[in-house]
């Protein structure tokens, strides 16, 4: 290979595309910001919706599943385990899971690679790539702490979307953003999604009155 071709390599390198998985927890426009931003940011992202996402777009969301197909690169179907996402050769920067189901989790802390999110998930892991897992289910029973114990052990981030306060949210969009540009910050991709904290010089709330 000559140099030329070495430097375009490299490049292409560091433009390595993110695998983007939608489960059927509640909160899927998690995943759908994901892509939007992604998208806005001109990431490449290859996107596994499961079925059972598929529905719960037509109940938390306005959107379709063609409307969320098209925010991404690359579509693959939840059935295909052939596709590129499900071979380690298939460079990509990582992968996250907005949401993961408590379903995923437990394939995944398992190898039981039966569907393309869980075999690229562990693509992911024996590539020694970042996974980042938005897992949403509360309360949690001593199996699924157990579960997110064990996916950590292999190597996954676990990022539940749990909504911080000191940016000073100000609609609902404001919290779903903050939670994926804190998975954002896991796969090393720039955003200026909220407010990053800075120390005691964030400028205090007017009081409220009551």
């Amino acid at each position: 290979m000559s140099p030329g071709e070495l430097r375009e390599a490299g490049a292409r390198g560091a433009e390595l595309p993110l695998v983007v998985a939608i489960t059927g927890a509640t909160g899927v426009v998690y995943g759908v910001e994901l892509l939007r931003v992604l998208r806005d940011l001109g990431h490449e992202t290859h996107l596994i919706l499961s079925e059972a996402a598929g529905m719960n777009l037509g109940i938390e969301t306005p959107y379709s599943i063609e409307e969320v197909r098209s925010l991404a690169t690359v579509v693959h179907s939840n059935k295909d385990v052939g596709a590129s996402p499900a071979s380690g050769s298939f460079r990509t920067r990582g992968m996250i899971v907005a949401p993961c189901t408590i379903k995923t989790l437990s394939a995944i802390a398992n190898s039981f690679t039966y569907n393309l999110v869980v075999r690229a998930a562990d693509v992911t892991l024996k590539e020694r790539r970042r996974l980042v897992l938005m897992v949403r289910e509360t309360p949690l029973h001593k199996g699924h702490l157990e579960l997110m114990a064990r996916a950590a052990d292999y190597g996954a981030v676990i990022l539940p979307p749990m909504p911080a306060f000191y940016h000073h949210p100000q609609t609902i969009m404001d919290l779903v953003h903050q939670s994926i540009g804190k998975a954002l910050d896991q796969v090393g991709i720039e955003h200026r999604l909220f407010q990053r904290w800075a120390g005691h010089q964030l400028t205090a709330l007017p009081a409220s009155g009551t």
